[in-house]
């Protein structure tokens, strides 16, 4: 292996298993997520000479992975009906937009449908490292949902997918007053004005951040970034786990509905693929349920998944197989299709599937005070 695979090998490892994180440590775990994702191809353009073309491809397939992730983390960790049913909002209405524009190609969609989800996750968990975030009541949720989706992603998408400007660039051309070849050390000698804003700004959320913690409520614990370690602090508890879950309920079909969405998103997105949402949908939705008959099947006869881990590698038997018969059907077609990204994304949608029913199966029940108490 070559130096330039080994970046490349590292940074996709790296992508792949953080995500992992974000239901035990989800505040630090997703932090890393995003910096990866923002700093992958700086990465690559830096230190390989690899060719990236068609590289976007699969770095949008990886943001939909992670967030993925975090929405199912909340399926977990969030004991509070209201915060969890917003999130979930968020989530499936960020999904709709990104599944809309992968089909029509109108890039305004993705102002219309922002990426809240992601910034609300990171805003409840950051509550949690010290106080149960359940004592936020509707009115401090709704209020922190606007705020982040009216004066954080609605510039924030305009700036990427409107305007389509390249912060580097702006900032050293329309800021600073200096060419894009400029050093960032070079460019802020120039203009110490910068640093003086800086060191003003810094002051200012000192002042703040204190002034604010004489309002604030006492912590409920200790810094902590285990989920795990708070929830037991709370003595939660999860409901007794089901013998069988019936095959035509909302839950079977929200479970469709995500990984059908996920999955189309997944085939658009990949590049050598010529694939529609309509032959991707059919073909999941019944993996999806042969999945869930079987699952049913093994609890209806006393026989449970031992830990996670078995049951992704069972489940991931049956949905390769699936997977190479799909693929057999696509030869036979007018169509083509990447294989082998396809079986690599049938692995992390079984993935997805598999922590949805573990989830689903645990997820904590509680009630917590509120901060305006």
């Amino acid at each position: 292996m070559s130096a330039d695979e080994a970046i490349f090998v590292a940074v996709l490892l790296l992508r792949l298993g953080i995500p992992l994180l974000i239901p035990k440590f989800p505040l630090p775990a997703i932090l890393a997520a995003l910096v990866l994702d923002a700093g992958d191809q700086t990465i690559f353009e830096k230190y390989t000479d690899l060719n990236l073309d068609g590289y976007q491809g699969y770095d949008k397939a990886l943001d939909v992975y992670y967030l993925t992730i975090a929405y199912l983390s909340t399926i977990r960790n969030w004991t509070d009906p209201f915060a969890f049913r917003a999130g979930q909002f968020l989530w499936y209405y960020r999904l709709t937009g990104v599944l809309l524009f992968e089909i029509l190609g109108v890039r305004s969609l993705l102002i219309i449908f922002p990426n809240t989800f992601e910034y609300f996750f990171i805003a409840y968990e950051a509550v949690r490292l010290w106080w149960d975030p359940a004592r936020l009541n509707k009115r401090q949720v709704i209020k922190t949902v606007a705020f982040i989706w009216i004066f954080i992603k609605l510039p924030q998408e305009w700036w990427i997918h409107i305007a389509q400007l390249d912060f580097t660039d702006f900032m050293k051309e329309d800021i600073f007053g200096v060419s894009v070849d400029t050093s960032w050390g070079d460019a802020i000698g120039e203009n110490l004005w910068f640093v003086v804003l800086i060191a003003v700004v810094t002051v200012g959320l000192v002042l703040v951040g204190r002034n604010a913690r004489k309002t604030l409520p006492p912590p409920d614990w200790s810094l902590s970034f285990d989920i795990d370690a708070t929830l037991d602090r709370r003595s939660v508890t999860p409901p007794p786990e089901p013998a069988w879950q019936p095959v035509m309920s909302w839950y079977m079909f929200e479970k469709i509905a995500l990984v059908a969405m996920v999955t189309t998103i997944f085939a658009l997105v990949l590049p050598d693929n010529e694939v529609s949402a309509r032959s991707v949908v059919v073909p999941v939705a019944f993996v999806i349920v042969v999945n869930s008959f079987v699952s049913t099947w093994l609890a209806r006869r006393g026989r449970t998944w031992t830990s996670t881990v078995t049951e992704f590698c069972a489940m991931a038997g049956v949905n390769v197989a699936a997977a190479f018969v799909f693929i057999a059907f696509v030869r036979q077609s007018d169509s083509s299709i990447n294989e082998g990204a396809a079986v690599f994304f049938v692995l992390l949608l079984t993935l997805i599937v598999t922590l949805y029913d573990r989830y689903h199966r645990s997820a904590p029940l509680a009630t917590g005070p509120s901060l305006s108490q």
